[in-house]
């Protein structure tokens, strides 16, 4: 059975850069290299375009860095670091980023990262699981879209609940309801969205409207406004 290759896109402001990753990546028959781009504006387009697995991203780039073009994709790729400098993710990636490499890149890491790169495609069900970039002050996360239980609106910024993790993200509820699958993902009311899959139980309460009860380890509550009950009802067969 053949394994489907991992689409790379190379995104590095230096032209030798990445000349020199294409050359580490010649010898990976598995590896196809879909485009480059050398700010993040074009990576923007181009990933929007291309789709890749995986990218192989600079941190420092003229205009914007690496970490500000994750933030700003609604789905985010598998990310192997490429860069000269070492302050970054060791402390704000934590187990984020498939792996974080020093420039000169060394062979024998890319391969060891590469390796990872394809378990992740090869094991990932079609189509695999939609992930976000989320950056609060000097912490980052991927996160897949299944794994948010709950997004709660504070301001301009986006409170994001998953795991025992609660970033703030800096887009607005109603520019994140735009970008969510509306049958996974409901608007319980002004403040707050809610993944109905992490949703244990339902009861009506004393404003006529709904108590959503959330499968975590605080039993967190959600209310769903009385105007939207039936809009509930009628997506959950209720």
């Amino acid at each position: 059975m053949n394994e489907r290759k991992i689409t790379v896109l190379l995104v590095d402001d230096e032209r030798l850069a990445r000349a020199e990753l294409r050359r580490l990546l010649a010898v990976h028959p598995q590896v196809e290299i879909v485009g480059e781009a050398a700010s993040a504006a074009d990576a923007m387009t181009q990933i929007g375009k291309l789709q890749p697995d995986l990218l192989l991203l600079d941190v420092q780039m003229p205009g914007a860095s690496g970490f500000d073009l994750l933030a700003a994709l609604d789905h985010a790729p598998d990310v192997i670091f490429c860069t000269a400098f070492d302050q970054y993710a060791l402390q704000a990636f934590e187990v984020s980023a498939l792996d974080y490499l020093q420039k000169p890149v060394q062979a024998a890491r890319l391969a060891a990262a590469l390796a990872r790169a394809g378990a992740r495609v090869q094991a990932a069900p079609k189509p695999a699981p939609r992930k976000v970039f989320i950056k609060d002050g000097e912490r980052c996360w991927f996160v897949a879209l299944d794994d948010i239980r709950l997004l709660e609106s504070e301001g301009n910024y986006t409170r994001v609940f998953f795991a025992a993790q609660q970033p703030l993200m800096l887009r607005s509820l109603s520019q994140l309801e735009e970008r969510l699958d509306p049958q996974l993902f409901f608007r319980a009311n002004r403040r707050q969205i809610v993944n109905l899959a992490h949703i244990s139980r339902v009861a009506p309460n004393a404003s006529e409207g709904l108590d959503l009860h959330l499968a975590d380890a605080n039993t967190t509550l959600v209310e769903v406004s009385r105007r939207r009950v039936q809009q509930f009802k009628a997506i959950t067969s209720l």
